[in-house]
């Protein structure tokens, strides 16, 4: 049977959102992140990440050095007993009009696929309103972090993960 899963944007919403992140020291856990992921996994989700890295495709890093941050986001989440199931990101600048950029649901429906997860019974998290268009384009409901915004489509707004984290439990 397919799993429920909480699908996370990165930058903004995960980890400090540094424009651009081009090396692996600069990965830093924002305040309440491990916390709000832990509390997410207790309720039973898988944790996918799902992020733009358009840098790639504007030739400032190349795609390995995405794949060692989410080695070193592992890591910092460790401690607090999380591990995400799985990452799915797009290389490509806006202006290469791909069909995975964010707000396509694409990644989302691929790790869905490949991890096995019902997106019916699933969260989309970020910190734009990109992030709830893909996680309403795959079915889920989708929570922006930030203050609410009368032009936004989110089913719920959260200051971080942890309050996220509580809408889920509270609203699931």
């Amino acid at each position: 049977m397919a799993k429920p899963a909480v699908f996370l944007d990165r930058d903004g919403t995960i980890i400090v959102d540094k424009a651009y992140l081009d090396n692996i020291e600069g990965v830093e856990l924002l305040p309440g992140a491990g916390a709000g992921l832990a509390g997410m996994a207790a309720l039973g989700y898988e944790l996918v990440l799902i992020t733009n890295q358009s840098g790639i495709g504007r030739g400032y890093f190349a795609a390995d050095v995405v794949e060692r941050q989410f080695d070193r986001l592992q890591a910092l989440l460790a401690p607090f007993g999380v591990r995400m199931a799985g990452m799915e990101f797009c290389p490509h600048a806006p202006e290469q009009e791909c069909t995975c950029r964010k707000p396509a649901p694409e990644m989302l429906l691929r790790a869905a696929d490949r991890l096995d997860l019902d997106c019916a019974r699933s969260f989309m998290i970020g910190d734009k309103e990109a992030d709830v268009g893909a996680g309403h384009g795959a079915g889920c409901r989708s929570i922006r972090i930030g203050k609410p915004r009368p032009d936004s489509a989110a089913d719920a707004f959260a200051g971080d993960l942890q309050a996220a984290a509580a809408w889920i439990r509270a609203h699931a």
